[in-house]
């Protein structure tokens, strides 16, 4: 067994034989000395980038009444964050469009709780409700939101299967069903800057460690840390400076190196003429007086 499948075992013996042992059945707790395993804390399997989010929602056929309302149901996931149990128990007044808000009753633990919904949800959820669960709803209404074609609430396993048929849909070489959405919002919530601790209110964890889980998912944060900070990542950027500044000084001594080049070929040309002709240099040199222009007047 998982230590996670022991500590689900363990625990229901240890509190039988604590309350047998508070009503005075037995004398001595023989459960007190076992000690739980400890928990493995796991990051999520998977989680969506936004893009990634809309495409399966784009993949969902809203041209059909079932369409419709899978379509609400996970911009309700996407949105919301809420489980499983709390989106099929939810019913008609728990949604309130104008505050735009949700009320989930009874969630895990027994509590409570209000969140915030987005616009596009409520959109797609008020479409579900005025054109599309009147055609499902039978009498007596029981006022649950989401119903089956039967006019019953959605059961839990149908639920996960319709997820998951839209997630493997759009081929995004990642696995999930509902929880997945409850992933997706709050890693990418984490990641624009919300803090934790209104996290952990969505979500609806007692304990904030819970959902410190989420903060190790948050990598795109890290990864620019690492980017801007780490030896690894800083060294490239420096070694293409100093090949700009290489290339630069190389182009500069090419420069210099071609004009001495040129001026040596132009002085090598002038030799070539003068040598070219003698006689006339010869002249010059037995009527220098010729050549004065004061004289020639």
């Amino acid at each position: 067994l998982t230590f996670g499948s022991q500590h689900t075992h363990i625990c229901p013996i240890k509190a039988f034989f604590k309350w047998l042992t508070k009503q005075n059945y037995i004398l001595y707790n023989p459960a007190s000395e076992i000690d739980l395993p400890r928990m493995e804390k796991r990051l999520p399997k998977s989680v969506l980038t936004d893009t990634e989010a809309e495409k399966v929602l784009n993949v969902i056929d809203i041209t059909t009444d079932i369409g419709i309302r899978n379509r609400a149901i996970v911009e309700a996931f996407y949105s919301s964050g809420m489980r499983r149990a709390e989106l099929i128990n939810l019913k008609i007044f728990d949604i309130d469009a104008e505050r735009g808000v949700l009320v989930i009753r009874q969630g895990k633990g027994k509590k409570d709780r209000t969140i915030p919904i987005g616009d596009r949800a409520l959109e797609w959820i008020e479409k579900y409700v005025d054109d599309v669960r009147p055609k499902f709803v039978i009498e007596p209404d029981n006022s649950i939101l989401f119903l089956s074609e039967q006019g019953e609430a959605l059961s839990k396993n149908r639920l996960t299967q319709m997820v998951r048929n839209y997630v493997n849909a759009a081929d995004l070489g990642k696995k999930g069903a509902c929880h997945l959405f409850r992933h997706t919002m709050s890693t990418l919530m984490l990641e624009n800057g919300a803090d934790i601790r209104f996290i952990q209110e969505m979500l609806g964890h007692a304990d904030l460690s819970t959902t410190q889980i989420y903060a190790q998912v948050s990598i795109r944060q890290l990864k620019q840390v690492h980017t801007l900070t780490h030896p690894a990542q800083t060294k490239p950027t420096k070694t293409k400076k100093i090949q700009e500044a290489e290339k630069t000084e190389n182009k500069k001594q090419q420069n210099e190196k071609t004009q001495i080049e040129k001026s040596e070929t132009e002085n090598l040309k002038t030799e070539i003429l003068e040598n070219e002709n003698p006689e006339n240099k010869k002249s010059e040199k037995q009527n220098p007086e010729n050549s004065n222009p004061e004289n020639a007047n």
